[in-house]
């Protein structure tokens, strides 16, 4: 078979299957009286297994070793493939990414790609310091791709660095709340506490408040409550339980305490926040830490339900207890002393 119909059968160019006969890798067997390439049904057999083994990424020199050592085992160069293979993966997979962030940006010219690449490479580097100048510096001009710098955020372990990107995120627009949102849901609970703080600084973005009441059922307990206080002080209610747990844990118990009392100055949750707070006041165990705490968050609420409570406890059989529950009737009623005088002027 001459070289033309070997090459039509095969695929192979006629150019190709030159350089394999100069490389000693496939020679075709005879020659015409005329002196051209003649190919064997054998030839033809080996000219398929070197383009099998060339699409699984094999070089013409390996090829060559494969063919010709009887003592050669694929098993070493299939696991180096499979490293290489990954390795170039992992390289496309953070070139489409590095492309994708560049098109969201909808750039209007080449300057604004170099900006975002300039960003990408300073969010690169290994430098705490330069990854934040990076958004600092580009937060001057304009905003940065949101997904780009969310996604920066969800890897970042720095904290200077972390509340960078946060504050360059709260000014995209809320444009990195679908972002941040794959972020909330992580297995890694760093990601989740990462994501879950961005998502509080644009809690008036769209979406935000849907992420932050799944995140209400977070089983750790820092991400339950950032969630908890981003939306109780934009007033849902649905985060009243975790607030109260967070008084009974003492888990940032003064700002929970404070955003139960905004929340209780709408008369249809006063009498659910106080209720909650007496039961967990009632429950067996209940120290006298926690109760004084639970104490504390009930001076904060409106309606007169919480200033019963607080009366009665002043009489608790815990000293401690009482005494501070005492203190606060005191102050509640030189807060009525003094309402009922501005009243009166």
């Amino acid at each position: 078979m001459l070289i033309g119909e070997v090459a039509r059968r095969s695929g192979v160019s006629t150019r190709m299957l030159r350089h394999y006969d100069a490389l000693g890798l496939v020679r075709p067997t005879g020659r015409t009286t005329g002196g051209y390439r003649e190919y064997s049904a054998e030839d033809v057999r080996r000219i398929f297994h070197v383009e099998s083994l060339r699409s699984l990424g094999l070089s013409l020199q390996q090829i060559g070793r494969a063919l010709e050592d009887p003592d050669f085992t694929p098993s070493a160069l299939v696991g180096d493939l499979i490293r290489w293979t990954e390795d170039r993966l992992a390289r496309d997979r953070e070139l489409l990414e590095r492309l994708r962030a560049i098109d969201a940006s909808a750039p209007a010219g080449w300057q604004d790609v170099l900006r975002v690449v300039a960003l990408m490479q300073g969010l690169d580097s290994t430098s705490a310091a330069r990854r934040q100048q990076a958004v600092l510096t580009r937060q001057e001009g304009a905003p940065g791709p949101a997904e780009l710098l969310a996604g920066a955020l969800l890897a970042e372990d720095d904290p200077h660095v972390a509340g960078a990107l946060r504050w360059a995120l709260a000014r995209s627009g809320g444009d990195g709340v679908a972002a941040l949102a794959a972020g909330v849901r992580a297995p890694d609970v760093d990601v989740r506490r990462r994501a879950v703080l961005a998502v509080t600084a644009m809690a008036g973005a769209p979406g935000a408040t849907e992420v932050l009441a799944d995140a209400l059922g977070d089983p750790d307990t820092a991400v339950r409550g950032h969630a908890a206080l981003a939306l109780g002080r934009r007033g849902v209610t649905a985060a009243v339980p975790v607030l109260v747990a967070m008084v009974v844990d003492g888990s940032h118990d003064v700002d929970a305490a404070e955003v139960l009392g905004a929340l209780s100055r709408d008369p249809g949750c006063a009498d659910r926040i106080t209720t909650a707070l007496a039961g967990e006041l009632a429950a067996p165990t209940a120290d006298s830490a926690t109760r004084i705490r639970l104490a504390q968050a009930l001076v904060e609420l409106s309606g007169s339900t919480a200033q019963e409570v607080l009366r009665r406890l002043a009489h608790d059989d815990d000293r401690a207890v009482a005494l501070v529950a005492s203190a606060f009737v005191g102050v509640l009623d030189e807060r009525s002393a003094g309402d009922r005088s501005d009243a009166e002027t």
